[in-house]
């Protein structure tokens, strides 16, 4: 049994580990949605042309972990108050969105912002969209499991986020 997830939150190298080690993950592919070209390269998508935005797509399995905790994984990854990218990353391919396959994962994701924005944990509002789903086109090769393939290039990418993470969640 498995169910998917999508979401975009600044670059997808940064997005992969901190779902990839979860129990109930059966995989974590980095790649592009919401776009009007098919089959978008990295380059593509960098240079703004496209409307894709960087997004990992999580399979999972929903008796082992919830999409309510996948949902709450995810807002503790971003910086859920920039609706122009995250960290380093500007630009509309880093934008934060949580995309919906369905009405519940819509209810859900809809409850948690809302309850996220009610708990005072940033005085700024909360922009994170919430999108239905569009066609997810999984990155170049070289770009799957970044923090395993190059544990040094992901730490140098991961430092803004790391410490904002820190200092807020």
């Amino acid at each position: 049994m498995s169910e998917k997830a999508i979401f975009a939150g600044g670059c997808f190298w940064c997005m992969i580990q901190p779902f990839d080690t979860q129990p109930g993950i059966q995989s974590v592919t980095s790649g592009y949605t919401g776009g009007h070209v098919a089959n978008p390269t990295y380059e593509q998508v960098l240079s703004h042309t496209t409307g894709h935005t960087e997004a990992v797509e999580i399979e999972f399995n929903p008796t082992v972990i919830s999409y309510e905790k996948l949902v709450e994984i995810y807002w503790q990854q971003t910086d859920p108050t920039d609706a122009l990218g995250q960290f380093e990353d500007r630009g509309d391919n880093y934008r934060p969105v949580i995309f919906y396959i369905n009405e519940k994962q819509k209810k859900i994701a809809e409850k948690s912002r809302k309850a996220l924005q009610e708990s005072g944990r940033f005085t700024e509002p909360i922009v994170t969209t919430i999108e239905p789903a569009a066609i997810f086109y999984p990155a170049e090769d070289y770009h799957q499991d970044f923090y395993q393939k190059d544990p040094e290039r992901y730490k140098d990418a991961h430092i803004n986020r790391a410490n904002f993470i820190e200092k807020n969640w």
